[in-house]
């Protein structure tokens, strides 16, 4: 399985991958730093997804759960990662406070509908009500 852990920078995904220890990781921040990807204009971006979403379904293939977490604004390249695999399963955490990274935010995010992704605020839950709705969420197949 690919779980996609998806939203604005600083709503939670690393924080929640982390308490996934049975998935491995696939960071988007870690992936950038890794292929020296600064390039954040939307072609930089999509770029940076496919290729996430590429190393994620070839070890996904290989019998490895991953667990992504990065931004994925745009549908496009969702769309490239559900083109892949059948076996992925997205959920979309957002939050509404100011947390120190809005300038950050890709402006020009494309949200999901609910059909498309579980919707998880990370500002009204905690960690483990998260992680507890990502489980039941997975296992509801």
């Amino acid at each position: 399985m690919i779980l996609v852990l998806f939203g604005q920078p600083n709503c939670g995904k690393t924080t929640l991958a982390k308490l996934l220890p049975e998935f491995h990781n696939i960071d988007g921040d870690k992936l950038r730093d890794l292929f020296q990807n600064k390039d954040f204009s939307r072609e930089g971006r999509v770029k940076n997804l496919n290729r996430a979403s590429d190393i994620a379904h070839y070890l996904n293939s290989n019998g490895t759960d991953v667990v992504l977490s990065l931004v994925y604004p745009y549908k496009e390249a969702r769309d490239y990662l559900n083109s892949l695999t059948t076996d992925v399963k997205w959920v979309y955490l957002i939050y509404e406070v100011d947390r120190g990274r809005e300038k950050f935010h890709v402006q020009d995010f494309e949200h999901p509908t609910p059909e498309e992704a579980l919707c998880l605020n990370t500002e009204w839950m905690t960690e483990e009500e998260c992680i507890t709705e990502i489980k039941k969420y997975i296992n509801d197949k």
